[in-house]
C-alpha cells in the first residue's frame, strides 16, 4: 500500500508541476527566438526587453490573486486554465504579424507562468508527507529546468535547420517554430490533469470531509491518513473563527517574521540575475567571441547542467535542510558573478581587415575601414562605434559573427562562471524559494502569502528581464555583472541572519513555531 501510495504522489507532483516545465521551456526558447524575431521585427533594445519580459509582467499579477483564487475554486481548476493558456499562448505567438502581437500573446502566456508557479507548490506541500515534501516540491523546480534543458536542445536543432541549404527553414520563419512547438506539451498537461484529484486540506476546508479522507488514504495510507486528518481539523477548528484573509492581515505581528523572510527569499531569486542569464543565454554567450552557433549549443551545456544540480537538490533538500542548501548556493552565486566580471573586465575587441571582409556581404565593409586594427578595451565603446558604421539593426542581426572575429577574451573563465552560477542557483534558490514558501504560512493564509510574495517575485524577475538588454548596452558586460554579484554577497550575509530551518516538521507544527 505505501509503495503504490508513494508512487502515486509522485505522479501527482509530477504532473501538477509541468506548468513548470511550459514555464522553463517558453523561458529558454526566447533567447533563440529573439535572434531571429528582433531584425525580423526590426524592434529597439526597449522592444527587446518588452517581449522577453512580457510574460513575467503578466505573471506577477497572475501570481497576486492565483492563490486567492485556487483558496475559492480549488487548485485543479485553475491549473486547468493555466494549461489552457499556455496552448494558446504558444499558437497566438507563432502567428504573431506585429511586435504587438507577439507582445499581447507573451502577455497571456504570463498569466499562465504566474498561476503555475504559484499554485502547483501549494498543491504538492499539501498532498505530501513531512518527510518528503521538499523533495516532491522541488519537483517543480525540475520540471521548469527540464523545460528549459527541452527549448536549449530545440533551439539548437532548429538553429541547425535554418542553416542547412537543404531545409525549408528561413530566419524570417524559424523562430515561429521555436514558438509553436510549446503547443503540444500545453495539450499534454491539460490532459493529464484530469487524472488528478482535489487538494486534500482543501477539501478540509471547504468541508468536504469524506472525499478529503478518501485523497489521504490513496497519497499516505490508512494509518498516516488518519493522523493527517487529525492534524487538519485541528488547525482549521483553532482557525474557524478567523475571518477570510486579506493582504493587510498578512502584516500581523504573528505573520510578520515569515512573511519578511519569504519576501526576502523571493526577491533575491530574481536580483541575483538568473532569469537574465536564461532569457539571454545565447546573447551572453555571443558576447564571449564564440560565435552564433556556439552560443546555441553552450545553451544546451547551461540547461544540462540545471537539470543535474536541481536534481541533487532534490536528493539533498530533505537530509541536508534548507538553510544550508541556500547558504552554500548564494556564497556560490556571488563567487560566479564576480568572475565573470573579471573576465569581461579583461577582454579587449579589434576589427581586423580580413576579419571584416569574411564577414556576410549585408555588412559594409568599407564603412568598417576607419577602425582596422583598432583596439577597444571595453565592449560598449566596440559595439557602439559598430553600431554608428553599419547601422543598429544590421549590427544586431550579426552581432554574433562581428563579435566572433574581434573579441580577445578567456571565454571558457566566463563559461565556468556562468554554469558555476547556474548550478549554484539550481540547488538553492531554484527549488528552495518554492520549498520554504510551501511550508512558512499556515492552511488559511498560504493561497495569500504565497500569491503575494509571488507577485514581489515576479516584479523582480520582470524588472531585471527587461533592463538587462539597457544594462548591457548602457553599462557594458563587466559592470552588469558586478552588480549581481555584489547584490548575491549581500544577500548571504542577510539569510546567514534571518533563515530559519523547516526541514522535517510538518505543516502544522511549522505554523505553531513560527507564528505567534
Amino acid at each position: 500500500m505505501e509503495s503504490s501510495s508513494t508512487r502515486f504522489t509522485i505522479f501527482l507532483a509530477v504532473v501538477v508541476s509541468l506548468g513548470g516545465f511550459l514555464f522553463g521551456f517558453d523561458a529558454g526558447i526566447i533567447s533563440g527566438v529573439m535572434n531571429f524575431a528582433s531584425p525580423f521585427f526590426e524592434l529597439t533594445d526597449s522592444q527587446d526587453g518588452s517581449i522577453v519580459a512580457a510574460p513575467t509582467m503578466a505573471a506577477m499579477f497572475a501570481m497576486l490573486v492565483a492563490g486567492r483564487l485556487s483558496d475559492r475554486i480549488g487548485r485543479r481548476v485553475v491549473l486547468k486554465a493555466v494549461a489552457f493558456l499556455y496552448a494558446l499562448s504558444a499558437i497566438w505567438s507563432a502567428y504573431a504579424g506585429s511586435y504587438e502581437a507577439l507582445y499581447v500573446a507573451r502577455l497571456v502566456g504570463g498569466l499562465a507562468f504566474g498561476a503555475a508557479l504559484i499554485i502547483a507548490p501549494t498543491f504538492i506541500a499539501e498532498i505530501s508527507s513531512a518527510a518528503k515534501r521538499g523533495s516532491l516540491v522541488s519537483i517543480q523546480q525540475l520540471n521548469i529546468v527540464l523545460g528549459f534543458f527541452a527549448a536549449f536542445l530545440c533551439n539548437a536543432y532548429l538553429n541547425h535547420l535554418n542553416n542547412d541549404p537543404a531545409s525549408s527553414l528561413t530566419d524570417e520563419t524559424v523562430w515561429r517554430w521555436m514558438l509553436g512547438v510549446e503547443f503540444v506539451p500545453a495539450i499534454l498537461y491539460f490532459v493529464l490533469l484530469f487524472f488528478v484529484p482535489r487538494s486534500p486540506r482543501w477539501l478540509y476546508l471547504q468541508g468536504m470531509k469524506e472525499e478529503g479522507e478518501q485523497v489521504l488514504v490513496k497519497l499516505h495510507g490508512s494509518a498516516v491518513a488518519r493522523q493527517e486528518a487529525e492534524d487538519i481539523q485541528k488547525s482549521i477548528l483553532e482557525n474557524k473563527n478567523t475571518e477570510k484573509p486579506k493582504i493587510k492581515d498578512l502584516f500581523a505581528p504573528a505573520l510578520k517574521y515569515i512573511l519578511w523572510v519569504g519576501i526576502a527569499i523571493g526577491i533575491l531569486q530574481q536580483v541575483t540575475g538568473i532569469n537574465a542569464v536564461y532569457f539571454y543565454a545565447t546573447s551572453i554567450f555571443k558576447q564571449t567571441g564564440i560565435g552564433t552557433d556556439a552560443a546555441f549549443a553552450s545553451g544546451v551545456w547551461l540547461s544540462l547542467t540545471t537539470v543535474v544540480f536541481t536534481i541533487i537538490a532534490i536528493f539533498l533538500i530533505d537530509r541536508v535542510g534548507r538553510r544550508p542548501l541556500l547558504l552554500m548556493g548564494i556564497g556560490g552565486i556571488a563567487a560566479s558573478m564576480l568572475l565573470c566580471a573579471f573576465s569581461f573586465n579583461q577582454a579587449t575587441y579589434t576589427l581586423t581587415e580580413n576579419d571584416a571582409k569574411a564577414l556576410t556581404e549585408e555588412i559594409d565593409a568599407t564603412a568598417l575601414t576607419p577602425y582596422y586594427g583598432q583596439t577597444f578595451t571595453n565592449d560598449l565603446d566596440f559595439k557602439n562605434t559598430m553600431k554608428a558604421a553599419i547601422g543598429e539593426q544590421v549590427y544586431k542581426k550579426y552581432e554574433g559573427d562581428i563579435l566572433e572575429k574581434a573579441t580577445k577574451i578567456n571565454a571558457v573563465l566566463v563559461m565556468i562562471g556562468i554554469l558555476a552560477f547556474i548550478a549554484c542557483f539550481a540547488f538553492s534558490l531554484g527549488p528552495v524559494m518554492w520549498v520554504m514558501l510551501s511550508e512558512l504560512y499556515p492552511n488559511q493564509y498560504r493561497g495569500l502569502a504565497i500569491g503575494f510574495v509571488g507577485f514581489i517575485n515576479g516584479f523582480a524577475s520582470w524588472l531585471i528581464s527587461r533592463i538587462f538588454p539597457w544594462e548591457l548596452a548602457t553599462l557594458g558586460n563587466a559592470t552588469t555583472f558586478l552588480i549581481y554579484g555584489l547584490i548575491a554577497a549581500v544577500g548571504f550575509f542577510l539569510f546567514l541572519k534571518i533563515l530559519p530551518e523547516t526541514k522535517g516538521k510538518t505543516l502544522e507544527a511549522i505554523e505553531a513555531e513560527y507564528t505567534r
